[in-house]
């Protein structure tokens, strides 16, 4: 066993006359930091893709920010420049152009720094994106294989492990310091299983406890154990590890070498080939809701929402990572609109693939669909990961801070925005916005970002605001209210 420790960290102060609070455009200039989208070895699905991050701070002046694209570390093969200035709301964002697209199936390495008004440079901030358009055209064919208990070689908090309703996925377990054997977990199934995918995750804030060298090992019993993948090199805080189909109940995850002082995990998940059952409709009208939660709930409790509102519709709702159009196909009974929820966790962090299912739904079901929050994103993510980022920054309103209220203008006439007041306010949950608008989509509403769009069909809205919460300050509700009405009287004969 061996670990890589992690370099100290050291603290620079710089006394420059005046104090930075005082003279903030004599400070040094910082690194841009690259943690809104995309995020440190994030599958891209566009040729195309945004790329943003939080500005840098210190220089004199205004800051221009110098950006680098290639296929090497060492920023050498097939490198792309770019100049781009700041944008003063505190996220600063690159949309290649759809004339000279980066190429399919590749890794790009890409890194940028701010240069002030005097010249002076700031430090590189430097991270990577594979691009692979293919990835998430169809739904993944898999099905959550959910471990019924988990044992560790030390550490606490092994449960963390297996915990998918940490919808943060921000806890994890921690191996004691290192003794004399390397480090592992084992996962019991409850029953024999057939595993094609192994989904890892770490921290991705920190580089500290990354699993670098390690295998997985399956067993029927938990005795005889066979090596079924093996890594040497890791260097990342996420792994999607595909395997031959193995039948086994008991799974083991062997760590010989990590970064930092002990290796740190934040979730595994495992998966079995196949489609889930499909649900049973009720006998009358009724909206399918999709709970985009990373353990399949819905963010508030929207199906109640949808029985208060509309009192004829009942509800059926489908983790996203079992949706899909052969899940909507085979309902013997369709429903009459499609919610999509929200949810509270970082993309950077969830197993993108497993709404690959919602997408489909998104791009072919031939219903009303309405996505709130993150289902407002999905709406833009089914035409390509990055269209969605991070903001910066959490818009939370409470009815006990008045002045976190969202503030929303409308911008075209639209039947569900009928009425509504001018500037009107809604609730808001959210740290993620919709920046690169999808072809075929208009936006509606919006504040100091998108609050609302459509589809030109007429079939797709989403609303980054929140109609369905009930407390005083929404005046957004009839926004829903609106949606459920007449998705009921469409699929009324005529």
């Amino acid at each position: 066993m061996k670990s890589r420790m992690l370099p100290p960290l050291v603290l620079t102060v710089w006394i420059v006359g005046l104090s930075c609070a005082v003279a903030l455009a004599q400070c040094p200039i910082s690194a841009p930091r690259l943690t809104t989208n995309p995020n440190f070895d994030v599958v891209v699905t566009r040729v195309a893709p945004v790329l943003s991050f939080k500005n840098a701070t210190g220089g004199q002046g205004k800051r221009v920010y110098e950006i680098q694209l290639a296929r090497d570390k060492a920023f050498a093969v097939g490198r792309l420049d770019y100049t781009l200035p700041e944008n003063p709301e505190g996220v600063s964002a690159l949309a290649i152009s759809e004339q000279k697209p980066l190429a399919d199936g590749t890794r790009w390495y890409w890194r940028v720094r701010a240069t002030d008004e005097k010249g002076a440079h700031g430090p590189w901030a430097v991270s990577r994106f594979s691009v692979d358009t293919a990835s998430d055209k169809a739904f993944m064919d898999l099905t959550r294989a959910v471990p019924v208990s988990v044992k560790v070689s030390s550490g606490s908090d092994p449960k963390n492990l297996i915990d998918y309703t940490d919808q943060g996925l921000s806890t994890q377990w921690r191996a004691a310091p290192p003794g004399p054997d390397r480090a592992w977990v084992e996962l019991d199934l409850g029953r024999r299983r057939t595993i094609s995918r192994i989904w890892m995750l770490a921290d991705s804030g920190s580089r500290d406890g990354w699993p670098v060298a390690f295998r997985w090992l399956a067993s029927p019993d938990g005795v005889a154990w066979k090596e079924v993948v093996k890594v040497t090199d890791g260097d990342t805080y996420r792994f999607i590890l595909d395997v031959d189909g193995v039948s086994a109940r008991f799974w083991r995850l062997e760590i010989s070498d990590w970064t930092g002082y002990a290796p740190g995990i934040n979730e595994l998940l495992l998966y079995s080939p196949g489609h889930p059952p499909v649900p049973s409709p009720p006998s009358g009208p009724y909206v399918l809701v999709i709970g985009n939660q990373h353990n399949g709930a819905t963010f508030t409790e929207l199906a109640a929402r949808v029985h208060e509102m509309v009192p004829e519709l009942a509800t059926v709702t489908v983790p996203y990572y079992e949706a899909s159009m052969a899940l909507y196909e085979a309902l013997a009974k369709k429903p009459v609109a499609i919610l999509l929820s929200g949810n509270n966790a970082d993309y950077n962090d969830l197993p993108m693939f497993e709404y690959n299912g919602e997408f489909e739904i998104i791009r072919a079901a031939p219903v009303p669909i309405l996505g709130i929050c993150a289902g407002h994103q999905m709406l833009s993510f089914a035409s390509g990961y990055t269209r969605v980022r991070s903001m910066g920054h959490s818009d939370i309103s409470a009815m006990e801070k008045p002045d976190r209220y969202a503030e929303i203008r409308t911008l075209v006439d639209d039947p569900l925005f009928k009425g509504l007041p001018q500037p009107f306010t809604a609730p808001e949950v959210h740290g993620w916005a919709v920046y690169d608008l999808p072809p075929g989509f208009e936006v509606v509403a919006e504040s100091t970002y998108i609050q609302a769009v459509r589809g030109r069909d007429g079939r797709l809205y989403g609303t980054q605001f929140h109609p369905e919460i009930k407390v005083s300050y929404n005046q957004a509700e009839n926004v829903l209210r609106r949606f459920l009405r007449d998705a009921l009287s469409r699929s009324q004969p005529r």
